[in-house]
């Protein structure tokens, strides 16, 4: 089309940039993956975070370390826009912290098989890195960075809730003109328009210990007591609303001849809307003792809102179409029942580009992977959004 020759006249960075320069992107991507990064490990993050801070040097941005006492230091990267500014414009979400603990490797080592890269956090979420690197070195070298504002956060406790990036991804994601987060596609390669929203309760059931032979009829048998509620808490689901409720941990008692006086259980709640949320919580709050003489005590709440697809989110979502058809890139949208860190700004009700990452498969396995041919297209997206994104 005529758009699309006036693009690709304008805008020399393509797909065929970064097929050209696949060897290096994986290089990169195999030196990140062999420092294991689990998110409950603080040395092993920061020998990360220092790693991505070096990367970082040579395209000369205003680094921030956001040191944190248990998750690992989080990294914030600053280009001021052609006006002078630091902030209001893009600020690009990626997380280096994964699922996996040290000594994955043995088990998932980096290797390419079949069109696919294994590896522990290749597609969750260090190949993205991989992309927000590259994308960032072609628009210096073509001479297209962005005129707007631009700001990279890199998170280390996204996989565990983003209890210490928290503070820091709602102050500058509030602020943001558009959110780019970096989250693997949806299969097919679709952009995340909508999440669910993420609650976790605990439940405690607490009876009467008792000798389960001499003295059982004394006994108020907490695990009982907690059957009903798993059986309760299950049928909460409901799928056409969208709501899904799981036990996703269950542990009570100490030995088989004593009768158990405490039962836990964990929930996991996932829903639409956030007037959904409030009444799943009220519900899960109210749930009320069955056996005479025992106590329930809930405690938990929603720790991640849900992103619906707001205006702000469309209209974000149908300019990316624009710039990835002026690539020869089709894109599709789609939602998921996984949280992520974009679902903290959400609420604040800025435009959000979600699942901008590569595509994958086995996320959190020990078969994860990432796509090779996905790559390429991914990372001349991000390029051709960063480049070619106006303010309205």
């Amino acid at each position: 089309s005529v758009a699309r020759r006036h693009f690709l006249a304008m805008n020399p960075i393509t797909v065929r940039t970064f097929d050209e320069q696949l060897p290096q992107m994986q290089a990169m991507l195999h030196d990140l993956v062999e420092i294991e990064s689990p998110s409950t490990d603080k040395a092993a993050l920061d020998r990360m975070g220092a790693k991505l801070t070096q990367l970082l040097r040579p395209l000369e941005p205003e680094i921030e370390i956001d040191a944190q006492p248990v998750a690992g230091d989080n990294i914030v990267a600053r280009w001021p826009g052609s006006n002078g500014r630091v902030e209001g414009g893009f600020l690009i979400l990626c997380h280096f912290d994964t699922v996996h603990p040290l000594g994955m490797l043995a088990e998932n080592p980096v290797r390419v098989q079949a069109g696919e890269i294994y590896g522990p956090g290749t597609i969750d979420m260090k190949a993205s890195i991989v992309q927000v690197l590259f994308a960032l070195q072609a628009l210096r070298a073509e001479q297209r960075w962005p005129q707007w504002p631009l700001i990279l956060l890199l998170t280390s406790d996204e996989e565990v809730g983003s209890e210490g990036a928290r503070p820091l991804i709602e102050s500058l994601g509030r602020r943001a003109g558009l959110v780019l987060c970096m989250e693997p596609a949806l299969p097919g390669g679709a952009l995340k328009t909508a999440r669910k929203g993420v609650a976790n309760f605990e439940v405690v059931a607490r009876g009467q210990a008792a000798h389960s032979g001499a003295d059982h009829r004394s006994g108020i048998n907490a695990i009982e007591e907690m059957a009903h509620h798993v059986l309760a808490l299950q049928a909460l689901t409901d799928y056409e609303v969208g709501s899904t409720v799981s036990v996703g941990k269950i542990t009570g008692g100490t030995r088989s001849n004593v009768v158990p006086d405490e039962c836990r259980l964990i929930v996991d709640l996932r829903v639409t809307t956030q007037a959904e949320a409030e009444r799943m919580t009220a519900l899960i709050e109210g749930l009320q003792p069955n056996l005479s003489g025992a106590q329930l005590h809930v405690t938990g709440s929603l720790e991640r809102a849900p992103m619906p697809r707001t205006e702000a989110i469309a209209a974000a979502y149908h300019r990316a179409c624009e710039i990835g058809a002026a690539l020869g890139i089709a894109i599709s949208e789609g939602s998921t029942g996984g949280g992520s860190d974009a679902n903290l700004i959400a609420p604040f009700g800025v435009p959000i580009l979600d699942g901008l990452g590569p595509q994958g498969n086995g996320a959190h396995t020990r078969n994860e992977s990432l796509t090779l041919a996905s790559l390429a297209p991914r990372t001349a997206l991000l390029a051709g959004i960063l480049s070619e994104w106006r303010p309205d």
